[in-house]
């Protein structure tokens, strides 16, 4: 029998709130306590693939919210993150790290763990980031870049409007609510423009309202702009960068992604994401290798 000295000692309360959203649930960390501070374990949901992977974007929100419980400040502003090997739905442990305390902002580090075979951990994304307190700051946002000219939301593509245009997982669709520009969706109807660019409204599909943590979903959530190009199938990310600039207003998100050079047996592409009241509210750069 196990006495009152001998239990465990609880879990410490999470930060964040979990509720109904499919996202929230499938982004969740359980800390490990005082024995291993810093340490979560989470679950990869299949759900959030696309082909044969866990999608880059998914991975991020998910690290990204194992930093925003570890760390002093709870929202990301600047986060990098270097994908180092192929996750796959199931079991994880995210190691996180504080490297510096501020007064405005906070600086940490996370990696998150999978297991081989053999039971031994492999490092699937490594990630250093900065996180404030988005509310603290101006509302305002003052930019040169011009608001996407995405056609309105009934007039786009949704997910069925053409045929699956690769083999494999495309469940990352479902949780999702996506309607494509018709200009940059020529890839779904047979009519490809070559051009490098990809504009989508973005929501997920349970009406939850978008936050710092869903951005970094949202800056590689649409298809590749390699699907654009004729260049069909997974697009790997290999290192993502995304700069969280305001707390974003409820509504569908305007995606608008940009590919300007493949070379190298890689391309980048420049995210930019509007909120509901036209502010730019997440930008990102990534690296990924072209298709196979």
């Amino acid at each position: 029998m196990t006495t009152a000295a001998q239990a465990p000692a609880p879990a410490p309360a999470l930060r964040g709130t979990i509720g109904d959203s499919e996202f929230d649930r499938d982004t969740a960390v359980r800390p490990r306590g005082a024995a291993e501070p810093g340490v979560f374990d989470a679950e990869l949901s299949a759900g959030w693939t696309i082909i044969s992977a866990v999608n880059g974007g998914y991975l991020l929100a998910l690290v990204g919210r194992a930093l925003s419980e570890a760390l002093p400040h709870r929202d990301p502003v600047t986060v990098s993150a270097h994908y180092l090997s192929a996750s796959v739905p199931g079991p994880a442990v995210i190691r996180t790290e504080l490297v510096k305390a501020g007064r405005t902002l906070s600086t940490g580090q996370a990696s998150l763990y999978q297991f081989d075979e053999n039971g031994a951990e492999v490092e699937r994304i490594r990630v250093l980031a900065r996180y404030g307190d988005l509310a603290a700051q101006s509302a305002e946002v003052r930019t040169t870049a011009a608001l996407p000219d995405i056609p309105a939301y009934e007039h786009c593509l949704s997910a069925d409007s053409g045929p699956a245009p690769i083999p494999g997982s495309s469940a990352i669709v479902d949780r999702l609510r996506l309607r494509l520009d018709p200009t940059t969706a020529g890839w779904a109807v047979g009519a490809l423009s070559g051009r490098g660019e990809m504009r989508a409204w973005f929501a997920l599909a349970d009406g939850r309202d978008a936050d710092p943590l869903s951005l970094l979903l949202a800056v590689d959530a649409l298809p590749p702009t390699a699907f654009e190009m004729g260049l069909m199938g997974w697009t790997p990310t290999i290192e993502l960068t995304t700069h969280v600039r305001a707390l974003p207003a409820p509504g569908p998100l305007r995606v608008s992604i940009t590919t300007r050079n493949l070379a190298g047996g890689f391309l980048e592409e420049d995210a930019e994401i509007w909120d509901s009241e036209d502010r730019l509210v997440a930008q990102s750069r990534q690296l990924a290798g072209t298709p196979r």
